[in-house]
């Protein structure tokens, strides 16, 4: 069972961010302030749930949450200021767009940069400890599998529908037959080292 909260005498948003590992498209984050009173059994990280449960729990999320926000980080973002940096700033736009101002933050993971001059705490696997992370995971997850799908009807080659942009054998295959697109992030590496630095030898 997921705690409902860190500080139970605080506002308190959970933040959580999706498509860190893609090879294309943006990176997604989202921040939930739950009522204190929620409780969702189903609501875990979003990593250990099935695309239906996660499509199921996000209207719950989004009708329940007090305050919920997704903001977003462009590929052409992210390699100007890499990944890390372009996670943190996608959770810093989702804060920025919540309706509530929280008195307090809970991030996945161990990696933050203060937002404003609200407190906040970093929590390793957070997304399977806190009830609002769980539901930020999810609503990340959600809404970029979706803006994902949206990109495939575009570039279809990619296989983009069932990996999300995450480095499949599909994708790969595709970037090095046809090459990248407006949407993969040119920073990352790509294609596997043996077939950059294949030789002829005969």
């Amino acid at each position: 069972m997921l705690l409902p909260c860190l500080n139970n005498n605080l506002i308190e948003a959970g933040c959580d961010e999706a498509g860190r590992g893609c090879l294309a498209g943006a990176v997604f984050a989202a921040a939930v302030i739950l009522p204190p009173d929620f409780q969702c059994e189903e609501l875990n990280d979003s990593k250990q749930l099935t695309e239906k449960q996660r499509d199921d729990l996000r209207p719950l999320i989004e009708k329940e949450a007090l305050a919920w926000a997704v903001g977003i980080t462009s590929s052409a973002e992210i390699d100007k200021i890499n990944i890390l940096n372009a996670s943190i700033l996608a959770m810093h736009r989702a804060l920025s767009q919540l309706n509530i101002r929280p008195q307090h933050v809970l991030i996945d993971g161990n990696r933050f940069k203060k937002y404003q001059d609200i407190p906040h705490t970093t929590i390793v696997k957070g997304d399977g400890k806190y009830l609002s992370i769980a539901a930020a995971s999810i609503l990340a997850k959600t809404h970029r599998d979706e803006y994902m799908l949206h990109l495939h009807e575009e570039f279809p080659q990619y296989d983009w529908s069932h990996n999300k942009g995450y480095p499949t054998e599909k994708h790969r295959q595709a970037i090095s037959e046809i090459g990248t697109t407006p949407y993969h992030r040119m920073s990352f590496r790509l294609l596997p080292i043996n077939t950059q630095l294949s030789l002829d030898l005969f």
